[in-house]
Formats: C-alpha cells, sequence, structure tokens
C-alpha cells in the first residue's frame, strides 16, 4: 500500500516521527505540494494525506488507485468530500489533537491584549526603564480579567476548555452554540455580543458562519470589548474589523487565523489599531503535532480494519 502526504512539512519539521504512518505502508511525504503536483504525486497513491493542499474533485477523478484520504488537522474544507464520497473513498480528520494547545493560545492573545506583555519586554529592551525616573511605567491600560465576561461563540471542546479557564480567572462565561441547549451559560449570539468584554470564537467554518462578524456584529459589541480568533479566519470581515479598530469601535484583537493564509500584504489586520496577528501556530506544538500523526495512523488502521473512524463525508 502507498501512502502519500502531500504537505508534510508543517506537521513534521523533522522535529518528531511519522512512525505511526510508516508502519502501514510505503510511505513518501512531501514538504509541499503545488496544486498541478497533486495528481502526477499522488498517481500511485492507495491513501493520500494532506494538510492545506487542496484535493479538488478533478484531482480525485484523476486518481483511480485512490481508497482514502486523511486530514492532517480539524478542518476538511480543503477536500472535496462530495467528490469523494460519490467515489466511496472516506474522509477522515483528526478532531481533538490540539484542544489543549488551542485553549492555552487563545488565553496567549488575550493576555497579550490585557497585560501587553511582549510590548513591555521590548520596551525594557530598548532601554526605557533603564531611562525612567520612576520604578515603573506602562503603555495604555492594563485590563482585570476577574469579573469580566468572557463570551464564547462555539462551545464544542474547544470552547468548553477556554471556558473552563477563564471561569478560573474569575470570568463569567456565556457561550452560544448551534443547536439549542438548557445549560445556563448558553444564550442567543446578539445578547453574547452586547454582553460580554471579551468575544471568542471557537466555531467551523461553514456557510451560515462565513463573515460571521461583520459590521453589523460588531456594531453590537462594547467598545471596550476585545475579539479572539483562533478558529478560522473567514469567520471575520476583516475589512469589517480594522476599520472599527482604528475607529475605536474595539479595544483590540486577537488573531491566529486569517481569511487567506500566508496573507496577502494589503490585509487591513496586519496594521490595525491593537490588533495582534500570529502565523496560525495555535495548534503547533510538537505535543500536539505527534497526536496528530499518532491520530492520523490510528484513523487508517480503523479503516484497514473495516471500521473506519472521524469520517466527515460519510
Amino acid at each position: 500500500m502507498k501512502i502519500v502526504i502531500l504537505d508534510g512539512l508543517t506537521t513534521n519539521p523533522g522535529d518528531t516521527s511519522w512512525a505511526p504512518l510508516e508502519a502501514l505502508g510505503e510511505l513518501v511525504v512531501y514538504d509541499r505540494t503545488a496544486a498541478d503536483e497533486v495528481v502526477p504525486r499522488a498517481a500511485a497513491a492507495d491513501v493520500l494525506f494532506t494538510n492545506k493542499q487542496r484535493v479538488t474533485r478533478a484531482d480525485i477523478a484523476a486518481l483511480p488507485r485512490l481508497r482514502y484520504i486523511g486530514v492532517l488537522a480539524t478542518g476538511f474544507n480543503i477536500v472535496d468530500v462530495d467528490a469523494a464520497r460519490e467515489r466511496g473513498i472516506p474522509v477522515c480528520n483528526v478532531p481533538e489533537y490540539s484542544t489543549p494547545n488551542v485553549v492555552q493560545a487563545t488565553f496567549a492573545l488575550l493576555l497579550e491584549l490585557t497585560n501587553r506583555v511582549g510590548h513591555h519586554a521590548a520596551t525594557v529592551r530598548a532601554g526605557r526603564w533603564a531611562a525612567c525616573p520612576d520604578f515603573c511605567y506602562w503603555d495604555g491600560d492594563l485590563v482585570e480579567l476577574a469579573g469580566r465576561t468572557l463570551g464564547i461563540v462555539g462551545y464544542g471542546r474547544i470552547g468548553r476548555g477556554v471556558a473552563a479557564v477563564g471561569r478560573a480567572f474569575g470570568m463569567r462565561v456565556l457561550a452560544h452554540r448551534r443547536t439549542p441547549s438548557d445549560e445556563p451559560e448558553c444564550v442567543g449570539l446578539e445578547r453574547l455580543l452586547r454582553e460580554s468584554d471579551v468575544v471568542s470564537l471557537h466555531c467551523p467554518l461553514t456557510p451560515e458562519t462565513q463573515g460571521l462578524v461583520d459590521a453589523e456584529r460588531i456594531a453590537l459589541m462594547k467598545p471596550t470589548a476585545f475579539l479572539v480568533n483562533t478558529s478560522r479566519g473567514a469567520l471575520v470581515v476583516e475589512a469589517d474589523l480594522a476599520a472599527a479598530l482604528e475607529a475605536g469601535r474595539l479595544a483590540g484583537a486577537g488573531l491566529d487565523v486569517l481569511s487567506v493564509e500566508p496573507p496577502p500584504a494589503t490585509n487591513p489586520l496586519l496594521h490595525a489599531r491593537n490588533c495582534i496577528v500570529t502565523p496560525h501556530v495555535a495548534w503547533a506544538t510538537r505535543d500536539a503535532r505527534a497526536r496528530l500523526i499518532a491520530a492520523s495512523g490510528a484513523n487508517l488502521r480503523a479503516f484497514l480494519a473495516g471500521t473506519p473512524r472521524n469520517v466527515v463525508n460519510g
């Protein structure tokens, strides 16, 4: 059995092992694959793995040997799942590998917005503290989280993990989810936006959630509120968010994802007021990437045993 990974570099740049997949067949790993290289590289593949490289309907049609597509991620919108289903090819993702990392990264972004640790450390390195006439200084408001309201949009495993940490900081938690819930913290989206001091996004990108945070919904939020997005960039209308930040309609934003990655230099959020952008690294600890590879191997073993799991196009 031949297994091809189209874009393995970000999952494993050399600091972990492909052993869980190597044990299952002949493994060929490409660091990166361009769109026009997918078919020639996967022509002999029985099993294909991708992280962010698109696998289109045309690609699937041109790969008659293909039996299985694995996504080295949780999001699977880069694969034409309908075309795969029509061919009887399961598409399997890894839904839980990065939960503690994304929770941690969510608060890393939020704490940088509220405490500005990186900024203040940079001013110390630049000599400002040594030249200061007082024993301390700070730039802008330092914000205490205790007693403030954390609004979580998307209340799955990651959202609930964020809620637990928020409560540990002494925050009140509100949550919004697609399906109705009688949990006392679950409220409508409009109420969540109006009452929250921090809004954190943890929902998948679907036709219903694309552009979820636009000018109209931003207008519902407090001007002192922060927006954090460690989910999918296209949940946010980026021009609307940038305009709100520049106008002082929001206190700040912390984003690990953008609608196009890597972003064009013209993306307005790259230079917006009080906007922190990190390069989609919330998932990327070595621990999480090792779990991702192990879970991908377990998914493939389950398929070979006739009991596929984590199938997103069943």
